[in-house]
């Protein structure tokens, strides 16, 4: 006789996905006019790494230290996306959220990509940088660490992703980060990287 029992594992992941569109629910009915403009134009600034690459462009400029720490980052940044985007996306195919016409605030909202959901590429690659240019130049990690915070909740607030994108995003872009760092350092090799990554 079989077991019609759903498993634990099934059931939390269940769980997990419906306390993630709650979450975003609950943001989505939730009224903030002043914040809808600015997070609506720091999503939209974000597209495509934008902000970053001016940021990094900046930092070039001055040479030295922080022209290590801009190459860096667009390093890291090519590793999260093309992580979340040719990976993560195609594997995991969440649907965007569900955006009804009638959407209390639609004025917030940015196009929807058509892309998967899951992971937020906008994230991955925002925390990607600050987390690749924050050791090198140790002034710039909070500021950039804040910047990359604010891109992936707009992300959510702009109506285009749910928070559990986000917080996959900004893992992966911290493992993006990771992985630039110690094969810029010269400590892990090929042969190690494979270790670090399980292969």
């Amino acid at each position: 006789m079989s077991d019609s029992r759903p498993k634990p594992g099934l059931g939390l992941v269940r769980d997990l996905v419906t306390m993630d569109q709650a979450l975003y629910e609950t943001v989505t009915v939730t009224r903030t006019p002043t914040l809808d403009t600015a997070l609506r134009r720091l999503s939209a600034a974000a597209d495509h790494s934008k902000l970053s690459f001016t940021v990094a462009a900046a930092l070039a400029l001055r040479g030295g230290r922080p022209r290590r720490a801009a190459a860096l980052g667009v390093a890291a940044i090519g590793v999260a996306s093309a992580s979340a985007n040719l990976l993560g996306k195609k594997l995991v195919r969440r649907p965007r959220p569900h955006r009804a016409e009638d959407s209390p605030f639609p004025g917030r909202h940015v196009p929807m990509p058509h892309s998967a959901s899951f992971p937020s590429g906008h994230t991955a690659s925002a925390v990607a940088f600050a987390a690749a240019v924050g050791p090198s130049l140790p002034v710039s990690a909070v500021p950039l660490g804040l910047l990359a915070c604010a891109v992936g909740y707009s992300r959510i607030h702009t109506g285009v992703h749910y928070p559990g994108d986000v917080v996959a995003g900004a893992l992966l872009g911290t493992g993006s980060a990771a992985v630039v760092l110690a094969l810029t350092s010269g400590k892990v090799g090929p042969r190690g990287l494979r270790q670090l990554l399980g292969a």
